[in-house]
């Protein structure tokens, strides 16, 4: 099997969320969550002053632009490339070009190695974000995405939420 890279997309301007959202959901409908991996609309946060009141933002850093990490094949091509919105890859022709290591350090992504000892079945609680203290027991692990997925209970449901590696600790 191919090796997963980082590869730019061309939006139309302001379009760079929809475009995101469009291919996540195309992602799942497909069931492609293991040829694409992450997509991505990188901000950075300013510090505006507005009526002398300092207030923090996110800006996008790549206004018309989506990072994509998936494996280049037909089919991954075929569903980023007629996606509303988009324009296209960024390289030459019709070929798209991955980013480079140094690149994509230099953007800040970082390909760290993260070791985590969960294994499905074990019970985690999470540790921050809308579903702090609830504590639940691993369905699946997300190796590549660096996600696990618990279930938790919702309306008298059980509802799968899937969660950063960072944001649960081992019980």
């Amino acid at each position: 099997m191919s090796e997963a890279h980082w590869y730019v997309v061309h939006t139309y301007s302001g379009y760079e969320n929809k475009v995101k959202v469009d291919i996540e959901k195309t992602i799942e409908n497909r069931n492609l969550q293991d040829q694409i991996l992450e997509v991505s609309v990188p901000l950075e946060t300013v510090i505006e002053l507005k009526n002398g009141v300092e207030k923090k933002a996110d800006k996008k850093m790549f206004p018309g632009y989506v990072l994509i990490h998936m494996i280049m094949n037909d089919d991954t091509w075929y569903v980023v490339r007629n996606t509303r919105g988009v324009t296209g890859f960024v390289g030459p022709g019709s070929k798209p070009v991955p980013l480079t290591e140094q690149e994509m350090q230099s953007l800040g992504f970082k390909n760290e190695e993260l070791i985590v000892d969960f294994e499905e079945g074990d019970t985690v609680v999470v540790t921050t974000g809308a579903w702090k203290d609830t504590v639940g027991a691993i369905k699946s692990i997300n190796e590549n995405k660096k996600t696990i997925t618990i279930n938790v209970e919702m309306f008298g449901r059980e509802t799968p939420v899937e969660l950063n590696f960072n944001e649960v600790k081992k019980m």
